[in-house]
């Protein structure tokens, strides 16, 4: 393993905690907390608006902020100030007390600005670290190490949290903020080796950053005009659009799912956050090494299929603490796949030069994800006759089934100035 593949995968280490312990885990607790002169229904009403509202200025931004990167030969750069932001807005969140929910919700909003937007430039740079031929096992290596490094912190800030007098802590309040302060460590410690062993690919005849602006601009509306005659990478971006929109709302309703709709205990439902965690290390590898074996949009189409599996199994047979477990391992196999074999076959397509520019628009098709999704669940049963909250999981595998048969159309072969390679 070369020392700049590594470097740029710990990075997806270092990143996973704010995933993992803030986003996924102990946020949405903590805020009910600090928010309890709030209504539910206002309480999640500005949740709600902090999440859109970040998401929003990231998926705007991406593009924008990547044309600029290219022609400055900036992208590290970029990526350490989106970094250095989510950091300080994470550690931030310690000095956060109860009715001071306005100020965590504006931390944890500029702490997602941070998270995703060094990811676009993190992102981008896979083609800095890896050939073509590498680049699904590379891509995997990095979620994979995403997982486990996430995991494993998340572990240690739940048994924080279970037993705050083993850590030296008063109360569990006092272990998640802890927790977060942790993260904030954890991210900006393994971020390091990015910044000092990654060398960006040199760009032609770099421009000082008044002109990068200028020159990004016009850039940006060049690619717009160019991705709309590049039909591969366009019919890509719809599909991706489609199909992370599922995988997306799997992760992020999937507890609220269990605890609302089966009614199961908290602790399953941690423990099976766990479990997917660690299942996805050795399945991303193992979705690495299958991309260059048969394909990396084969291996997705195989990724879809078992969601669409997963999807009808919650369906029809999850009903305890025990099938909630089957679900989130069979989800673990194949999530970082899907995700890692998507950013490298997207790496393919793209022409070298432009990478932090398209994959800004990658990005920004990420984050309108999870729109579909949620919006399908909701109107289930509104427009279809005797249809529940559980009939609802059932109308998220359109999402895969369309999603994979317009993958199932792209063409990489033909895209001109892509980066070749098995696809």
């Amino acid at each position: 393993m070369h020392r700049p593949v590594l470097a740029w995968a710990l990075y997806d280490w270092a990143n996973s905690a704010f995933a993992t312990t803030v986003m996924a885990g102990f946020f949405p607790v903590f805020y009910s907390a600090i928010s309890g002169d709030l209504s539910i229904q206002d309480a999640q009403f500005w949740f709600n608006v902090a999440l859109f509202g970040a998401s929003l200025l990231v998926a705007i931004a991406a593009p924008i902020l990547g044309a600029i990167a290219d022609r400055g030969g900036s992208r590290k750069r970029f990526l350490a100030l989106f970094a250095m932001i989510g950091i300080l807005m994470t550690a931030g969140l310690v000095w956060v007390h109860a009715g001071q929910w306005p100020l965590g919700l504006a931390l944890f909003a500029l702490g997602t600005v941070g998270f995703s937007g060094a990811n676009v430039f993190y992102d981008s740079m896979l083609p800095d670290v890896s050939s073509a031929r590498d680049f699904d096992l590379v891509s995997a290596f990095g979620y994979a190490l995403g997982y486990v490094g996430g995991g494993l912190l998340f572990a240690v800030n739940v048994l924080m949290v279970k037993n705050p007098e083993w850590f030296g802590l008063s109360d569990p309040g006092e272990a998640v903020r802890v927790s977060f302060l942790s993260v904030a460590v954890w991210w900006a410690l393994f971020t390091v080796p990015l910044l000092r062993f990654v060398k960006e690919t040199p760009t032609q005849d770099p421009a000082p950053p008044a002109r990068a602006i200028r020159e990004g601009w016009r850039q940006l509306r060049r690619t717009l005009s160019e991705i709309r005659k590049l039909r591969a990478i366009l019919l890509f971006l719809v599909a991706y659009w489609i199909y992370i929109d599922g995988v997306n709302t799997v992760i992020k309703t999937a507890v609220f799912f269990g605890d609302r709709v089966l009614g199961l205990d908290q602790s399953a439902l941690i423990a099976a956050l766990l479990v997917t965690q660690f299942v996805a290390f050795p399945a991303a590898l193992l979705f690495g090494w299958l991309g260059q074996r048969i394909g990396a949009r084969p291996a997705i189409l195989i990724g879809l299929a078992v969601y669409f599996l997963a999807i009808v199994y919650a369906w029809r047979f999850l009903r305890t603490a025990e099938d909630f477990l089957i679900l989130a391992i069979a989800i673990g196999l194949v999530q970082g796949g899907v995700q890692s074999l998507s950013r490298s076959l997207y790496a393919r397509l793209i022409p070298v030069d432009k990478s932090a520019e398209f994959f800004g628009f990658f990005n920004m098709v990420g984050k309108f994800a999870t729109i579909l999704g949620p919006l399908l669940i909701a109107l289930t049963p509104l427009v279809v006759p005797g249809a529940g909250p559980r009939d609802s999981i059932l109308s998220l595998s359109l999402l895969f089934l369309i999603g994979g048969f317009l993958l199932w159309r792209v063409k990489p072969e033909v895209v001109p100035g892509g980066s070749n390679g098995r696809a």
